[in-house]
């Protein structure tokens, strides 16, 4: 006895271990059956088969504009009784004559004051009206030309025994896969013991008796079934449960979040700030028109259908407002967002700020601290960077190309060109990191070009780059520009010996030298001599000699008329006014006045004499004859402090597209007109100079338009809008930019006390940025 038991327990045990290699528990055939059992009882409830007619079924159905199958069997079950008089009623089954449809059909159109279902009275039969039928030809001969008695064909008492399979055959069976319908479970020997053997719902299928239900009523006139439409179980016919009139109606569906497509759902669109508990009050006060919430279960998934009142939540996201319509048990209703967004996430109001930060000139720590006293939400300093450097950058520089080639073709048109030129350090002093050099025409005052190097380009010598940066213009203008007549610079060492010597000697464009320049350098050596001994006379005279010079530059056109009328200025310093050569062109002397005159044979005399007779500076002359000026250009580089302040540090690309920034606001604003009073007269205004001490007279224009901003706008947005993927990863550095050479050079990076002991040994002071 005790051996049968533990052989029974091994079994057990065996068996047990299949079970759990299969990972889970399989259902018992007694489970499947009854499963099975109740799924067809519960489908067959309500199954209804209608064979051929269904085509029609659906047809009345859409003709008549019912919204379920049970209530056109409902008018069609009204009909018929209407028609016979006489309500169907339960009784035994008998196979009764069914009615022509199209007998049907036709009393349903005569009876019109008794039928007031929509859309009946416009159906009848091909018979009664003469009418097409919209039924195709052959469906309505299998249909109309023979009436078959569905019910009858599909009754179980005009049905038999049959074997799906028509190979399995019941003489080779001996017996049932199953004895009996009561037997729960099929019995296996397991050493002398029965135990329930359990099995996959695949394996159930096999356990099923290979019998079905045919019917053996026979289809009249040879018909067959392949004749007609295949129809599948999903179209089969189920009694829909009624829809309220209420339901019926259109539900109200939330709009989705607004995505920006074009440029123009964003540029030019007013803006405003908004409290977020005014607009809190706004939304409670609205009526939302959902009448309960649709969110689905993620696991069973039923409908939340909790009703209102929803709670409102408004809260910020960066410089947004997202309000949030919450159900009772938590869901979210509908989410309202104040901006559009990109198809990446991003909020068009957050981008347009960060474009427009950089597009102002403005630095963001300074708009970051505005809109922190504001309370105010902001974007985040590296979504700033990500927004400059991968849509900004080179947009900026497009347009600047384009506007740049629009004034060189305007040029092209003209004889003669007289180019304008200067440098401009990003920083004071001489650790200057980038070096602007920019060319203006001298008769329109445009900006024709400007050019930006970084010091890593010219050995980190920043004593080079204005002769650099000047080159390079040359390079670049002369083959575009082919009538550039003259090219006036300041009084640059460097690039006056590249006309005198150099590479630009032969090029046939005349060099000139800025009077303003020429006026400063004549004063500081005037003023270096008067601290000399015994030449202190000469500081009172600096200002009358430089007056002196600028005269003799602007009326002179020859070396030789320069000379004669420079010369006269050490005869009149000694109050001689006539001499054997000359006179002064000046009118009566002041008896009163209180300046000095100086002895003819001092000192003093003999100094100013060195100067005036001075061969280096005499050799210059000619280059001042053209009394040109580039104090235009000195007034934009005081506009690129908008852009690019010399007391913050930009990247090299950063700070070139700001520069770009500043000439494309000159150019666009140059011709701007005087503002003017109600009677048609200017308005001026006054602006102190510190150098002179003096008021000078200004006139007042109008207000800048910026005209070229929606422009560029909508450039950066359009780039936006056709990125490829977001602004995640990391902006790698552009082939020609300058920190790569930083890179490419190799070697340990220098430390801080290193940086300090070289300023110390090149007496510099700390600079502004590193």
């Amino acid at each position: 006895m005790c051996a049968q038991q533990l052989k029974l327990a091994e079994s057990r045990f065996s068996l047990f271990l299949k079970m759990s290699d299969r990972g889970k528990r399989k259902k018992t055939v007694v489970e499947l059956y009854d499963k099975k059992r109740k799924t067809s009882e519960e489908r067959n409830k309500t199954r209804v088969f209608l064979g051929e007619s269904f085509t029609r079924w659906r047809a009345l159905k859409t003709q008549i504009g019912l919204p379920t199958d049970a209530s056109v069997a409902k008018v069609l079950l009204d009909s018929y009784d209407k028609i016979t008089s006489t309500p169907l009623t339960h009784t035994q089954w008998v196979r009764p004559q069914a009615p022509d449809v199209s007998t049907i059909m036709e009393s349903l159109s005569d009876r019109e004051a008794d039928f007031s279902v929509k859309g009946v009275e416009k159906m009848a039969s091909s018979s009664a009206s003469g009418e097409e039928s919209t039924v195709p030809q052959e469906e309505a001969r299998a249909s109309t030309s023979v009436n078959i008695d569905e019910d009858a064909f599909n009754n179980l008492q005009n049905s038999m025994i049959d074997w799906d399979d028509e190979t399995w055959t019941p003489d080779t069976e001996t017996q049932s896969k199953s004895s009996s319908e009561d037997d729960d479970t099929e019995e296996m020997e397991l050493s002398g013991e029965t135990h329930e053997t359990f099995v996959d719902m695949d394996e159930a299928e096999d356990l099923d008796p290979q019998i079905c239900i045919r019917s053996v009523v026979a289809l009249p006139n040879g018909m067959s079934l392949e004749n007609y439409p295949v129809i599948g179980l999903d179209e089969t016919v189920h009694d829909d449960p009624e829809i309220n009139e209420d339901e019926r109606q259109e539900v109200a569906t939330p709009p989705d979040a607004p995505m920006v497509l074009t440029e123009e759902d964003v540029i030019g669109r007013p803006t405003s700030i908004v409290y977020l508990d005014i607009l809190k009050q706004l939304l409670d006060f609205l009526i939302l028109p959902i009448e309960k919430c649709t969110v689905k279960d993620s696991i069973t998934k039923a409908p939340c259908n909790a009703v209102k009142p929803f709670e409102v939540s408004v809260k910020s996201r960066c410089s947004a407002v997202i309000a949030e319509w919450i159900c009772p048990n938590g869901h979210t209703v509908w989410k309202w967002s104040s901006q559009r967004y990109f198809k990446y996430g991003m909020l068009a109001g957050d981008f347009m700020l960060g474009v427009n930060i950089l597009l102002s000139g403005n630095n963001f720590r300074k708009i970051a601290l505005l809109f922190k006293f504001m309370n105010l939400g902001m974007i985040d300093r590296n979504t700033f960077y990500k927004i400059q450097n991968k849509f900004c950058l080179l947009n900026i520089e497009d347009m600047w190309k384009r506007e740049s080639s629009n004034v060189i073709s305007q040029l092209s048109s003209k004889d003669s060109v007289v180019l304008l030129g200067d440098a401009r350090m990003d920083s004071p002093g001489f650790c200057a990191e980038f070096c602007t050099y920019t060319t203006m025409e001298n008769d329109t005052k445009k900006i024709v070009s400007i050019v930006n190097m970084d010091k890593r380009q010219v050995g980190g010598n920043s004593v080079a780059m204005e002769k650099a940066t000047f080159m390079e213009t040359m390079d670049t203008l002369c083959p575009k520009l082919g009538n550039v007549k003259e090219f006036c610079t300041d009084a640059n060492i460097q690039i006056s010996a590249l006309f005198n010597s150099g590479q630009y000697k032969d090029c046939g464009v005349k060099h000139s030298l800025d009077i303003w320049h020429g006026a400063k350098n004549l004063s500081k050596k005037i003023l270096a001599a008067g601290h000399e001994k015994d030449c202190a006379l000469l500081l009172s005279w600096n200002r009358d000699i430089c007056n002196h010079f600028w005269y003799s530059c602007k009326e002179a056109e020859t070396f030789e008329a320069f000379n004669n009328l420079w010369t006269g200025v050490l005869h009149h310093v000694t109050g001689v006014h006539e001499w054997y050569f000359g006179a002064c062109r000046h009118g009566p002397v002041e008896e009163d006045r209180n300046k000095e005159w100086i002895p003819q044979g001092s000192a003093a005399h003999r100094r100013l004499q060195t100067i005036v007779y001075d061969a280096r500076w005499l050799k210059n002359i000619p280059k001042y004859l053209s009394f040109r000026s580039t104090a235009d250009l000195e007034s934009f580089h005081n506009h690129i402090l908008m852009y690019a302040s010399k007391r913050f540090c930009f990247k090299p690309p950063v700070y070139y597209a700001r520069t770009l920034l500043a000439g494309l606001d000159y150019n666009y604003h140059l011709s701007r007109g005087a503002r003017t009073n109600a009677d048609g007269s200017h308005q001026y205004g006054r602006i102190f100079n510190k150098r002179s001490k003096m008021w000078r007279l200004y006139t007042i224009k109008n207000p800048k338009t910026y005209k070229y901003i929606p422009d560029l706008q909508s450039a950066i947005l359009r780039s936006r809008l056709l990125a490829p993927r977001g602004m995640t990863g990391k902006q790698p550095l552009a082939l020609d930019d300058p920190r790569r050479l930083g890179l490419l050079s190799g070697g340990p990076a220098p430390t801080v006390q290193e940086l300090k002991e070289k300023k110390a040994r090149r007496g510099l002071g700390q600079p502004s940025h590193t």
